[in-house]
């Protein structure tokens, strides 16, 4: 199970701040070369990235860390060249920016796969995931989603998608319910993960802790990051409790129990177990593993 609670921006012309990404161990770390990089820098950019992805693609993956690329659109004078460096350069994830169509996903692929024809690299090996930026883009969210075998993930991109909305962000994000929902729900449809956007107020602890948790609620895999600061948050928010991770190991048992001796219905904790709740039990176990938490009998 490949965690993404935690999706570190990281701008694609800062050195300082690139080589230094991976000690704070977040899940992914997305190399932005798009709106973080002004049109003067984009070459020198995709040169650093592509330099970096290099070096230190065996650190990231002996620390399980995900590298992902956010190139420029296609529609630009940027996005194919930097499609040609990056695919090379062997980055687990390309992502794709103000995503609104499945044809969107379709031309990145037919260029991917072409470079990693060129390259030598096996086909299918460069997975993509898209950002959903407009309200376009939301109401195509599951045809999007189910556009390509390659498509590991899908982001909401809330400055863009308010800003479409003709509105702006709220501290309680209602502008934002709807996208939300729609994006989520086309994610889980089609088996894929759902991140949530960025919260940029670096310094409100507390806000930030809020929306991580709502968001967890709705179903979002995980969250884009700003600053190293919020990864540890945003991992509490989702690493299940002891409290959670008792509960499930109850109910699993429960349900080995009941399988033994041919039981249909059984209680734990003076409450009926059914189907659904020995599956969220599961996957509480199934994070509580990923996120490195010995459970009883492991070995």
């Amino acid at each position: 199970m490949k965690l993404r609670r935690s999706m570190l921006f990281v701008p694609g012309n800062n050195p300082g701040v690139i080589k230094d990404a991976h000690i704070y161990r977040p899940d992914s770390i997305m190399f932005d070369l798009e709106d973080a990089i002004a049109v003067t820098e984009k070459d020198s950019a995709r040169f650093l990235v592509s330099n970096i992805l290099q070096k230190f693609g065996p650190l990231y993956k002996e620390l399980n860390i995900e590298t992902v690329v956010r190139i420029n659109a296609l529609d630009t004078e940027y996005g194919v060249e930097d499609l040609e460096f990056i695919v090379r350069a062997k980055p687990d994830v390309i992502r794709i920016p103000k995503t609104d169509t499945a044809k969107d996903v379709l031309e990145v692929e037919a260029h991917i796969e072409r470079i990693e024809k060129e390259a030598g690299i096996p086909v299918g090996t460069t997975k993509i995931m898209v950002a959903i930026e407009s309200p376009l883009g939301a109401l195509n969210a599951y045809e999007i989603a189910k556009s390509s075998s390659r498509l590991i993930g899908m982001a909401i991109g809330g400055e863009d998608y308010v800003t479409n909305l003709k509105t702006n962000r709220s501290a309680d994000g209602v502008e934002m319910f709807t996208g939300r929902g729609l994006i989520v729900m086309a994610a889980r449809a089609a088996g894929i993960d759902a991140l949530d956007s960025v919260y940029s107020d670096v310094n409100n602890d507390e806000g930030f802790i809020r929306e991580a948790s709502m968001i967890k609620q709705m179903g979002f895999s995980g969250k884009s990051l700003i600053h190293p600061r919020q990864i540890e948050l945003v991992h509490k928010v989702y690493t299940p409790s002891d409290l959670e991770i008792k509960k499930a190991v109850r109910i699993v048992e429960a349900t080995r129990e009941a399988l033994e001796q041919n039981k249909g219905v059984f209680t734990v904790d003076g409450k009926m177990v059914d189907k659904p709740i020995i599956e969220r039990a599961e996957n509480v176990l199934r994070l509580a593993k990923a996120a490195g938490i010995r459970l009883g009998g492991d070995e």
